[in-house]
């Protein structure tokens, strides 16, 4: 039988966060239950949360993913976890009214704080740390931007900070004609925080199935008859497909593309400005530059995006991107970037409007999705648990209409 998601490669070479400790997740290779009330296929950070969502509610809930957990895109994160999104405010003012981009942003925002609030009641051990964030200038987006930017947060209640040519050298030692600072961001270790998850998942009874490959969904009595490649059906009352960048078939959409990002961590103690362990720091540019440091000292960056979904396999472009943006980010904060330890490539959806699809898969019965994430994977990752979560305990999320399919 046909796989009912498109199976891809959705990483190359190991990330940094692969060779870190705390992140493995026991599981079980056989399925002992075959008739649940949710069904969750993918074991990434997206399905961790769906996981967490459900528990309390007298919900019988199984995860099952064809590779082992956190072995998909979740890996290959940079864990920047932002509440600004793609697409400036201003810009998707013009795309989807003030009204409605206000209340994305707002709910963005939320969705940083809960998940703070998470990982603090669960004592995850995931180097989970609030930061700022520095949106510098670029070559998309310049001084007058970035006003306009500034003005249309305001607006939406949203705190955010100008900082003019002067004051950005002063402070930061960066020369760009402008910057926007937040205070609503944060940084963790993403497979250390997807596990904590799974495990708090697991220890509210919910099983972890690893190599279930699903291959067709159908709807039986009301309720959803799904296949496996070996052959066998799982009953479920709702199915949610956390699948990241292997979207279903039957929601692919000319509108949602997969396109390939590369990134590197250095060493760890590397030099870097002393600001920079307290911010997040990208661009107004396409494809834009992104970086923070981690406790150990290292920085991160990430960038040199191209709209391919296979060009993040090529590894003389892991080279060749790498040695970009260590060029780029060395002439930008002034220090020489050395060979890093680490370079890693991966795959990722977007869309046009910088947002996910969350809710109901089309012509499904109590099937429902989330893809497209863009720039902004965690964060989405948690808005679409709740919104999701929600729908299923029969409490409609008032923001679902905000990121529907299309």
């Amino acid at each position: 039988m046909h796989s009912l998601t498109r199976k891809r490669a959705l990483r190359k070479f190991e990330p940094l966060w692969a060779d870190t400790p705390r992140h493995a997740v026991r599981t079980q290779r056989r399925l002992t239950t075959y008739d649940v009330d949710v069904l969750i296929v993918g074991a990434g950070i997206s399905g961790a949360l769906m996981a967490n969502a459900l528990i309390g509610h007298n919900l019988s809930v199984l995860m099952v993913d064809r590779r082992k957990p956190i072995g998909g895109s979740s890996m290959a994160s940079t864990a920047m976890i932002q509440h600004e999104i793609d697409v400036p405010l201003h810009q998707l003012n013009r795309l989807r009214g003030t009204a409605d981009a206000a209340r994305i942003w707002q709910r963005s925002a939320k969705a940083v704080e809960h998940l703070a609030s998470l990982v603090d009641a669960l004592q995850i051990d995931c180097h989970f740390e609030r930061k700022n964030t520095l949106y510098l200038s670029g070559a998309s987006y310049g001084s007058r931007a970035l006003q306009a930017e500034v003005s249309a947060r305001e607006a939406a209640s949203l705190a955010a900070t100008l900082l003019p040519q002067a004051i950005l050298r002063a402070r930061f030692g960066i020369d760009r004609t402008a910057a926007i600072e937040t205070h609503v961001s944060a940084a963790a270790n993403p497979a250390q925080l997807t596990a904590g998850f799974l495990r708090h998942a697991q220890a509210n009874g919910v099983p972890i199935v690893e190599t279930i490959e699903i291959t067709d969904i159908r709807e039986v009595e009301g309720r959803n008859a799904v296949a496996t490649s070996d052959g066998r059906i799982i009953l479920a009352t709702h199915v949610v497909f956390c699948t990241g960048y292997e979207f279903l078939k039957a929601v692919a959409n000319k509108k949602h593309a997969i396109v390939s990002t590369w990134a590197m961590a250095t060493r760890p103690r590397h030099p870097r400005p002393e600001w920079l362990d307290d911010y997040l720091v990208w661009e107004g540019a396409d494809p834009y530059l992104y970086f923070r440091s981690t406790p150990d000292g290292r920085i991160i960056v990430g960038g040199e995006d191209e709209k391919s979904d296979d060009a993040f396999k090529d590894p003389a472009k892991l080279q060749a991107k790498s040695d970009i943006l260590r060029e780029k980010l060395s002439d930008l904060i002034g220090i020489r970037i050395g060979v890093p330890d680490y370079r890693w490539s991966a795959a990722f959806g977007v869309t046009a409007q910088g947002l996910p699809m969350i809710g109901r898969v089309p012509c499904m019965r109590n099937a429902f999705a989330t893809m497209g994430y863009g720039g902004n994977g965690i964060t989405f990752s948690q808005i679409a648990a709740e919104i999701i979560s929600s729908s299923i305990l029969g409490h409609a999320d008032p923001d679902a209409s905000l990121f529907p399919f299309v």
